[in-house]
């Protein structure tokens, strides 16, 4: 795929930029042919990559960095949230509806993240940090102009 258009944030892994990083990454998005309930999808689906970075990855700990990179191609948005966290030991098990390691959270991030994503990957290696991957096909305005 040809990367048409790309954004990069790096933020301090405080609650406050869970909201910075959705609104970001939206209008980013916005050059995109989306509607409305998409854009509201993704800033979701963000919201719960960032947060779970930041609660999970780091134990609310606010002395650590969460890297999101947004990438526009031809076919849509690819999105990548990235923190040097703890790490997922068991992925399948976190993915699953329910699941949480913080009994204050519903646990279903990863959810909202697959039900608002037309492909999500996660990769973590434990004590290394977790990296996950949504990718959603929009249509391209003046972004598919510029690929021709």
């Amino acid at each position: 795929m040809v990367v048409l258009n790309k954004c990069v944030l790096e933020f301090t892994s405080v609650p406050e930029n869970v909201a910075f990083a959705r609104v970001s990454v939206a209008a980013f998005a916005s050059q995109l042919d989306c509607t409305l309930p998409e854009l509201e999808e993704i800033k979701v689906a963000v919201s719960e990559a960032v947060g779970n970075a930041i609660v999970h990855g780091y134990g609310n700990k606010p002395n650590h960095t969460v890297r999101v990179s947004a990438t526009i191609y031809k076919e849509g948005l690819e999105i990548r949230v990235e923190d040097t966290g703890i790490g997922i030991a068991d992925i399948d098990l976190a993915m699953q509806p329910a699941y949480s390691t913080d009994p204050e959270r519903m646990g279903l991030g990863f959810v909202f993240m697959q039900s608002f994503s037309d492909q999500l990957q996660v990769d973590s290696t434990p004590g290394k940090g977790t990296t996950v991957t949504m990718f959603k096909r929009i249509g391209v305005r003046g972004a598919k102009a510029r690929a021709n």
